[in-house]
């Protein structure tokens, strides 16, 4: 399953507030000063931006990535050339039922008839 980049984004961001929740909670417990939760959560909070840029980044390479190997494809004709292959062999798959079904059909119409007419 792929996910856009902003979508990557968003479910990164809301994964780190409930980090930074579930941390904050934590630090709550253990009876850290405001001053101590609040450098743990300004550290937190620099190490999951700088990961939400990491990640961002390494979507847009691998973006960067896909769209070049499609242009490289479509400038070298190999999409186009493949395309009017499997036109071409689908076309000669419906000819070839074609035949067969309007030989079967002759075949049936030439076969005498079992039941007597009245």
């Amino acid at each position: 399953m792929e996910f856009s980049t902003s979508k990557q984004i968003k479910y990164i961001s809301i994964l780190a507030c409930v980090g930074v929740l579930f941390s904050n909670l934590l630090q709550a417990k253990d009876g850290l000063s405001l001053s101590e939760k609040a450098e743990a959560a300004d550290k937190l909070s620099k190490t999951l931006e700088q990961e939400q840029l990491q990640k961002a980044r390494d979507a847009a390479g691998e973006t960067l990535a896909r769209e070049r190997k499609i242009l490289k494809k479509q400038q070298n004709g190999d999409w186009e050339s493949e395309q009017r292959e499997k036109a071409q062999t689908q076309f000669k798959e419906r000819e070839s039922r074609e035949d067969k079904y309007l030989r079967q059909a002759k075949e049936a119409a030439a076969k005498e008839r079992k039941i007597p007419k009245p």
